[in-house]
């Protein structure tokens, strides 16, 4: 069962995700905030395994909340951000504070039900055009990384999968690409996060793109 957390100002849109999760077998609500710091409490006195959080409130914005939530390192929950904006300040720091996922308030509940269960088991979200957009904005503003630096954690072929899935590849396209086996994709990708400290797909991308082996524009290498 996964366990979730409505963070939104708005009394209505809470209750209507609710509605959508909880028509689900695999979904249950464990509790609601309509600000951010309501939802740095909420969220510690429930435990839960997703947040889908707005990003703009009144009574605290959702970015500040995002970034006390995760602090809590590799037992925090996964953060969705939804927003009414695509392209928004208030995203582009919840990238930054290791959000894992976003979505248009006005996307479908299927895709909403879709997207919490790939931060559940730590896909993160990167199907989404949004997703794409705001990770080459967030790219283009990123400073020169040092030459060598942190892609240097990673082995070769553990780079190539990395640079690959900076593209919003699947693992079946990275291994078609690369020519190799999709289960040589998930262990490699598994082991090159554990050395970079990621903890799912997107946060994988952005470090791609934050340490230079990710570039706006890149086309994916196909050698053995």
């Amino acid at each position: 069962m996964t366990r979730l957390v409505l963070v939104d100002d708005q009394a209505v849109i809470r209750a209507g995700f609710r509605v959508i999760f909880e028509s689900e077998d695999d979904l249950e609500v464990v509790g609601e905030a309509s600000t951010g710091p309501d939802a740095v409490a909420v969220v510690a006195r429930t435990a839960p395994d997703v947040v889908c959080m707005d990003v703009r409130m009144p009574g605290g914005d959702g970015l500040a909340a995002t970034r006390r939530i995760l602090a809590a390192g590799p037992d925090a929950p996964a953060v969705l951000v939804v927003t009414t904006f695509d392209l928004d300040e208030y995203v582009f720091g919840a990238l930054e504070a290791g959000a894992s996922g976003f979505l248009l308030k006005d996307a479908e509940p299927e895709e909403l039900v879709a997207a919490v269960r790939r931060l559940a088991d730590g896909s993160g979200l990167l199907d989404q055009a949004v997703t794409r957009r705001v990770i080459a904005e967030f790219a283009r503003r990123q400073p020169a990384p040092a030459p060598g630096g942190a892609a240097a954690l990673l082995t070769a072929r553990e780079a190539d999968i990395v640079r690959v899935l900076a593209l919003g590849r699947s693992n079946e396209e990275i291994a078609r690409e690369l020519f190799i086996e999709p289960s040589t994709v998930k262990s490699h990708l598994t082991r090159a996060m554990a050395k970079i400290g990621t903890r799912d797909r997107l946060q994988t991308v952005v470090w791609a793109y934050r340490n230079g082996l990710a570039r706006v524009g890149d086309e994916p290498r196909s050698d053995p």
